[in-house]
């Protein structure tokens, strides 16, 4: 049998038979591969790919067997460490970021969704066409890694953990191929104009020097010089336009599509009849100037996203080392390969591999691509370092506590991955009248040809073409999605980390600012000023409460804890959130808390000295049983350097300011009055901050409620936008909209201003990509603008919305 295979495309030998029965008629395919593959196709319902592809997939061929062989590797937890995480939400959710090959084009996009998705066990799954990354989200007791990859493979595709290099060559390439095809344009239309310039110059149509034959000549000259620019460099934008039409959908490229075309097929018709004007040079000059446009576009988007993942790329490839600590040698090693309790060494100049702590050598290390603060951080034995930052003095050695998706920095990455996936409603509402545009200038062009047509036929053609890409949607399109995206990269950089889509727009239009105190206004390092025993001793009371706190992260639970004695048993432990916590000591309740919280237990009013104690602006924590009150702990803690003036900083900007906390009323009231906050509540439970923000909200404040801890987790929800301390604890960091990632309070302001920034430069682009076209619009029709200025007008519209959006990385705190 001869011909092509019907499934990759390649040769069939003379003595093959491997049909297959795809839309009820026998295809011919090259190999039992190709007809293995095929065949799942078909078989999975899935044979409409057929019909939407417009490019060949690779040969799957002999590869196929192999990976499927070595698919099961990839259920292994030591491989998985690296690139799959647990989903917050359910514990049996695992979620994979996964690059895909094979991919060339919109039906193998559409294919492979529709293949993963259609696995049981499997709850999300996103592809990105542009990076081939795949967002992968799975039910572990229903569906293994290996049986997704393997479903990928069965269809002719592959699929491997998301690797920074793999993206950035695909960066690359997509540089490569865009610069050649405008090349390829630009070449072509200067071929063209020489044979252009010279029929112009001799007005042939008005009786001029050049003979019919020698203008013959030129046009079929042109025709073919035309012919590179319209298969090659123009390709991409027909490819586009079949494929939007092939899903009912009008797209950007479908009316750069139709005018390209429709010139350059009267152009054709022209010289193949002898008859009529050619547009070869219009057509060649358009399209070199429109990829010109879109070329400086991607360089634009490209530095975007790059400093977007700057800290995804933050983490060596390897590390160095040590068999074991402290004889032997060091031995250099990929990062992958680190475990936890790995010794590593760390020389100067070198990035920190993975979170650990470290156990000898003193030095400072640079965390702003994390945190936003310039100012090194001295480290030695016993502080914890963070992976991605750098090392500077001297050579470290660090114990690995935490590696790959467990690190700081794959969290951080994380968040900035579910912030670029969400879609705000301004980009949303931009999207939804850039696809309505595209229509109704598909309707005025048809209309505008018509009218020309009838009332001066020769330049009907070109003020159609004129008409359709003059307008064209895309600054508008792209007008609010790369402020943001640059918006992002650059409040990264100043210690701000976006984790919600909406988070920006909302920012900018907050009116109210809420704070916790403790950890958030303060530095969260509580210190016990005073115990007061009024049973036993002291040290007993530090004992117990130290055995109650075990295991908190909280801020006052850490003061505590250094009186730990591990031999105190605790069982039945019982948290209550805003309150205290309980548990059973040798068979007797104790519980340890707010005054309020452990008189409940026994019933029993507050001693005098105590009432008296509590007034002077401590923090009071009491320890008790059924037997009464046992003890009483005063704590204090200390203001942040920069809380006053961050606070100063945003009255200044007209914001109103509260603080909300559960710490004693006159802690918060001491607070308040250091910062010049009148409005600073104390003694509240959570649901008593959450009524306060929804009293605001009901006025019409639009509230920006920044906090720390799991007892702001529901106020941080319930905030119009939501601010996190990135030290706090993870359900308040997966609650907040941004995170801040330092300890500077300053940086909600760099925030604040940088947001506003960013709304105004995208009310600026909208306002540019409406204006342009309700001006170019009525020009083109009146026959002012000639195609190759349409081509111009667009494309610069374009780029001068990128270029407006790219001031934003030049933003100083």
């Amino acid at each position: 049998m001869a011909g092509n295979c019907y499934h990759c495309g390649l040769p069939i030998g003379t003595a093959v038979n491997f049909d297959v029965l795809i839309g009820g008629q026998a295809q011919p395919m090259c190999c039992a591969g190709c007809q293995a593959v095929a065949q799942a196709i078909v078989d999975s319902g899935l044979s409409q790919y057929y019909q939407h592809r417009d490019a060949m997939p690779d040969s799957p061929r002999e590869a196929v067997p192999v990976m499927l062989q070595e698919l099961g590797l990839f259920d292994h937890p030591d491989v998985q460490r690296n690139f799959v995480h647990a989903v917050a939400e359910d514990e049996n959710l695992r979620e994979a970021n996964l690059l895909l090959e094979g991919i060339t084009c919109a039906a193998c996009v559409w294919l492979n969704e529709a293949q993963i998705r259609k696995q049981a066990g499997v709850t999300a799954v996103g592809i990105n066409y542009s990076t081939r990354r795949a967002r992968v989200q799975w039910d572990q007791r229903q569906i293994k890694l290996s049986e997704i990859l393997a479903a990928v493979a069965a269809i002719g595709y592959r699929a491997h953990p998301y690797d920074v290099a793999r993206a950035e060559a695909l960066a690359v390439a997509e540089r490569k191929t865009a610069l050649w095809r405008l090349f390829v344009a630009g070449f072509g239309m200067m071929q063209v104009m020489m044979y252009a310039v010279p029929v112009y110059m001799a007005d042939v149509g008005s009786g001029g020097d050049m003979s019919a034959g020698i203008e013959q000549l030129m046009r079929w000259a042109s025709l073919i010089l035309t012919l590179p620019v319209m298969f090659y460099s123009a390709a991409p934008f027909f490819v586009n336009a079949q494929r939007d039409l092939a899903q009912r959908r009008v797209g950007m490229d479908v009316p750069v599509a139709l005018g390209i075309g429709a010139a350059f097929l009267a152009s054709v018709w022209a010289t193949l009849t002898s008859g009529g004007a050619v547009y070869f040079d219009s057509v060649t000059m358009f399209v070199f100037f429109l990829l010109s446009g879109r070329y400086l576009e991607m360089l634009a988007r490209q530095k975007a996203a790059r400093s977007v993942e700057a800290i995804a790329r933050a983490i060596p490839a390897f590390a160095e080392r040590w068999r074991s600590w402290p004889a032997g040698m060091a031995e250099r090693v990929p990062v992958a390969d680190l475990c936890v309790d790995d010794v590593v060494r760390i020389a100067p100049g070198d990035t920190i591999p993975a979170d650990g702590v470290v156990i000898d050598g003193s030095s400072s290390t640079d965390e702003s691509l994390l945190t936003g603060e310039s100012v090194p951080l001295h480290k030695s034995r016993a502080d914890s370092l963070v992976g991605g930052s750098v090392n500077i003095d001297s050579p470290l050695i660090m114990r690995v506590e935490r590696v790959g998706e467990g690190t700081r920095l794959a969290a951080i990455t994380r968040l900035m991955e579910r912030a670029a996936s969400e879609k705000p409603a301004v980009v949303l509402m931009a999207d939804r009248i850039a696809g309505r545009f595209v229509l109704a200038l598909l309707i005025l062009a048809l209309v505008s040809g018509v009218f020309w047509w009838w009332l001066e036929p020769a330049r009907a053609l070109w003020i159609f073409v004129a008409v359709l890409v003059v307008s064209c949607p895309c600054a508008l399109s792209l007008a609010t999605p790369t402020a943001l995206t640059v918006a992002t990269g650059a409040l990264a950089r100043h210690g701000v980390l976006v984790t919600r889509g909406h988070a920006i727009e909302t920012l900018a239009r907050a009116t109210h600012f809420v704070f916790d105190k403790t950890g958030t206004l303060t530095e969260g390092r509580m210190r016990v000023t005073e115990i007061i025993a009024v049973n036993g001793n002291e040290t007993f009371a530090r004992s117990i409460a130290a055995a109650l706190e075990r295991g908190s992260k909280h801020p006052i639970a850490r003061a505590l804890q250094g009186g730990d004695d591990p031999s105190i048993a605790v069982d039945e432990s019982v948290n209550t959130t805003g309150e205290g916590v309980a548990g059973v000591i040798d068979g007797e309740t104790w519980r340890l808390g707010r005054p309020e919280y452990v008189a409940g237990l026994h019933g029993l009013a507050l001693p005098e000295q105590i009432v008296t104690r509590v007034g002077a602006g401590d923090t009071p924590l009491a320890l008790g049983n059924h037997r009464g009150w046992q003890a009483f702990f005063f704590l204090t803690d200390s203001m942040r350097g920069d809380a006053l003036q961050m606070v100063s900083s945003l009255k200044a900007l007209g914001f109103a300011v509260s603080i909300l906390s559960g710490d004693s009323a006159a802690a918060v009231a001491r607070a308040g009055q250091m910062l010049g906050v009148d409005d600073a509540r104390g003694n509240l439970l959570p649901q008593h901050k959450l009524a306060a923000v929804r009293a605001l909200q009901s006025e019409g404040a639009v509230v920006a409620m920044i906090g720390d801890g799991v007892n702001d987790a529901p106020v941080l929800a319930q905030a119009q936008v939501s601010i996190a301390m990135g030290g706090g604890a993870d359900l308040a960091r997966s609650s907040g909209d941004i995170v801040l990632l330092g300890q500077r309070l300053m940086a909600i302001t760099d925030g604040v201003f940088l947001a506003r920034r960013t709304t105004r430069i995208v009310r600026q682009n909208l306002g540019w990509s409406f204006a342009y076209n309700f001006l170019a619009i009525p020009l083109a029709v009146l026959g002012w603008v000639t195609p190759w200025m349409a081509g111009i007008g667009m494309s610069a519209s374009s780029l001068l919305v990128v270029l407006n959006a790219l001031r934003l990385q030049g933003v100083k705190r």
